[in-house]
Formats: structure tokens, sequence, C-alpha cells
């Protein structure tokens, strides 16, 4: 069976819907999202199985039990999901608009204020203060300093229409971030 049939096989579950099978506990919510991300704002009663390091055997231990994947929008969850049909799962939703549609619809999740920022914040302050040393370096020093400006720009262009982040995707492996 090809990738694209598989994730056809993929249903997705509204957040009142979710809610109510969570309460009655028909369900297990897997969270995808870093676990940074998880630390300053989940679901209650989700588990944290961050999408970097994710890996089907992991949810093994669930048995034959429904599972609902989330993440911050939808597009994590999908590529977790389609990891765990292909390793044969098929009791498998996803929480349509992810989290930001659980909150759209007025539900509470457990927020820390002692949680680290999220990385989407971290990836903004070091390109920007990426792209600040490399203007002012290029300004003062050399013009060839110009070009860590325009990489940095790239790399965002990139990441907009990719929907990959290198520079994230480095900044979760850091300790903080685990």
């Amino acid at each position: 069976m090809t990738a694209q049939s598989n994730l056809s096989q993929l249903t997705e579950i509204g957040a009142l819907e979710l809610n109510q099978k969570l309460n009655l506990q028909q369900v297990i919510l897997l969270d995808v999202r870093e676990s940074s991300e998880y630390a300053g704002e989940h679901i209650t009663g989700s588990i944290s199985l961050p999408l970097s390091t994710f890996e089907a055997d992991q949810v093994a231990q669930f048995g034959d039990q429904p599972l609902v994947l989330c993440c911050q929008s939808g597009m994590r969850s999908s590529k977790a999901s389609q990891k765990l049909l292909n390793y044969g799962f098929h009791n498998i939703s996803q929480l349509k608009g992810g989290l930001a549609s659980w909150k759209a619809a007025g539900l509470k999740t457990n927020k820390s204020p002692n949680a680290p920022i999220s990385l989407f914040r971290q990836v903004q302050i070091v390109a920007g203060f990426l792209v600040v040393i490399g203007t002012g370096l290029g300004a003062f020093v050399s013009p060839w300093f110009l070009l860590l400006s325009g990489f940095v720009g790239c790399g965002l262009v990139f990441a907009g229409v990719s929907n990959t982040c290198a520079m994230g995707q480095l900044l979760a492996k850091l300790p903080y971030n685990r």
C-alpha cells in the first residue's frame, strides 16, 4: 500500500468530539509537538511523543486502543500518523486543526509559565540575531558578511515554502528543549 493511500485511511476528529471521548476515556491522545512546546501548553491527559524522536514501536504499548494524534496545526500529526499507518496501526485519528482548533473551541489546556520559550520564538530570535550580526559586520568589516544575512533569509523562505525548518530542528535537539 502506498503512503498516499495509507494517509487516506486517516480520519479527523473535531475538538468537541475529542473532548467527549477523552472525558469517557475512549481514546489515547498523543501530542507529537516538541517537548518544550508540550511543556508550555498541552491538552490535559495527552501523552508527549515528539515527532523528532517518534517511532511507531513506541505506540505498541497502547495495543488496539483508539489513538488520536495532535500537534499545533495538524502537519506533524499527519506525518506521525503516516508512520503508524505504515507500521500497521489502523485505529488512528488526528485532531482536526490541532491544538489551535482545541483552543478556538474554548476548551482548556494546561499552561506552564515556567516552560522554555517556544521553538518558533527561538528560531525568530536566532534568525534575527544572525541577520543583525551579518548586516553589522557587512557594513563595518567586509561586505562578504552580508552573505550571512542572505543565507538566513533564504533559509526562512525555504522553511515557509516547505513547512520544514532546519534551524528549528537543530534548536529542538538542544538540552533545554528536550
